[in-house]
């Protein structure tokens, strides 16, 4: 339930701040930016004002993207919303009355089936908030069963998920956060080997991101054996498109997969609500966080479903929790089940396989051009980096005022990599307009 704060509240906030009043708060933003209005009549009829409103968001730039770093331009069909938004699953909270609420536990356990047989797993929880939230609660599960203090991530794991898991551990005085190396793109094995020495005894888990934010596969199952030789639990970080073509995390024995589902269903939308993905070996599921929807048979013997194994901290004393995680992104894994469901197993195969093409015709062509090259020569998926010549915002600059938005420029994230973008190539993207690309990055001078 929404309460909103008292006058008696809101003083003693604007107090605590340090201010006497709201508009004493905000007095640092520019006047013109404070209640601006949108210039309309007083009174217009709503025909009127549609078109003008529409009139105006024509005037957004919308420039060609090939920008992706953890969200991805895809197709969305026009059914997962139309269908996703039906009263039924209308809800982005945990049903708690199963006789009110089989349709949307149904969804659930569909949702729960789909993310184990994407990752090649035993099991999946009815999803987390999104992926870096997912790794950050496959970390604590690796705390908590080996009882070690040390995670060993690769450099190449996504900053946002980095950030996200220091948020959770870096002030945790019983936890160790250690970096490995990924001088060529990928885990470098040397690299790896050394960090799992110099913690002999106290890895809890390795966390490999394949693809990982530079587009770049890993070689997952030489990493699972090192991390096992040494005792340590294997967190994977996938993308589930790309698993259409990738051997899954099952198959290389990791323990943990987590991931984002934002690549099937849910569109871009500034940064959210995506949806986390967390699925594990049988042997994890009484730690995993969240709750699991089960299924079962009423008195009459007709298949019914309820959710299950919900060791959250409303059911049980706090610290006996296996996490904090207090919901499941329902609304999003709907969108998520819909649209895997729409393309069942060939139709992600084949929609992986033209995201891969598209991008390595990208590839080619940019790299043909003088003073471009590709940063790695590891496979990608439909990502990669490229080295461009000159200063990279100058670049991604100059590609804009064309109406190209080129990737993310990656030195405020490696500061090394200060003339590369990063950049993504959907299905999404035609021919034409990957050319337009190659054309416009060739003309600079």
């Amino acid at each position: 339930m929404f309460q909103p704060n008292a006058p008696s509240d809101e003083k003693d906030l604007l107090k605590a701040i340090g201010v006497a009043s709201f508009d004493e708060l905000i007095r640092r933003l520019p006047a013109r930016h404070v209640n601006p209005g949108l210039g309309l009549a007083n009174e217009m009829p709503e025909v009127e004002i549609t078109r003008y409103l529409s009139e105006l968001a024509a005037k957004n730039a919308q420039p060609l993207s090939f920008l992706g770093a953890g969200a991805y331009d895809h197709f969305s069909p026009a059914a997962v919303g139309a269908l996703a938004l039906r009263g039924e699953f209308a809800t982005a909270y945990t049903p708690y009355q199963p006789e009110a609420s089989q349709g949307t536990l149904q969804v659930i356990f569909e949702f729960q089936s789909m993310v184990a047989e994407i990752f090649g797993m035993d099991i999946a929880n009815a999803s987390l908030y999104d992926g870096a939230s997912a790794l950050a609660e496959a970390a604590l599960v690796a705390f908590r069963h080996t009882d070690r203090p040390v995670l060993l991530v690769p450099d190449a794991l996504h900053p946002h998920y980095r950030r996200t898991l220091d948020t959770y551990f870096g002030s945790a005085a019983d936890f160790k956060i250690v970096t490995v190396a990924c001088p060529r793109g990928t885990i470098d094995a040397g690299d790896l080997a050394a960090k799992i020495n110099a913690n002999d005894g106290n890895v809890a888990g390795v966390v490999v991101q394949t693809p990982n934010f530079f587009g770049c596969l890993e070689d997952g199952a030489a990493i699972a054996s090192a991390a096992h030789a040494a005792g340590a639990l294997v967190i994977a970080v996938s993308n589930p498109l790309a698993l259409g073509v990738v051997a899954p995390p099952g198959e290389w024995d990791a323990d943990i997969a987590v991931g984002d589902g934002q690549p099937l269903g849910l569109p871009v939308s500034f940064g959210g609500p995506y949806v986390g993905l967390f699925a594990c070996k049988k042997e994890f599921m009484r730690k995993m966080p969240g709750r699991i929807c089960g299924q079962t048979v009423d008195v009459d013997g007709k298949t019914g479903y309820v959710l299950t194994l919900q060791a959250r901290e409303q059911h049980i004393r706090r610290e006996k929790a296996n996490s904090n995680i207090c919901t499941n992104q329902n609304l999003c894994a709907t969108h998520f089940t819909i649209h895997t469901a729409m393309l069942g197993p060939e139709g992600l195969r084949e929609l992986a396989e033209l995201n891969l093409q598209l991008a390595h015709y990208a590839a080619e062509q940019l790299s043909k051009l003088p003073g471009c090259k590709l940063s790695f020569e590891t496979p990608y998926f439909n990502e990669f980096v490229l080295e461009v010549p000159g200063d990279v915002d100058a670049v991604h600059k100059r590609l804009l005022d064309l109406g190209i938005l080129a990737g993310l420029p990656l030195k405020t994230f490696y500061p090394k990599l200060d003339r590369h973008l990063l950049i993504n190539v959907t299905e999404r993207k035609t021919k034409a307009d990957i050319d337009r690309l190659v054309s416009a990055v060739g003309s600079l001078k």
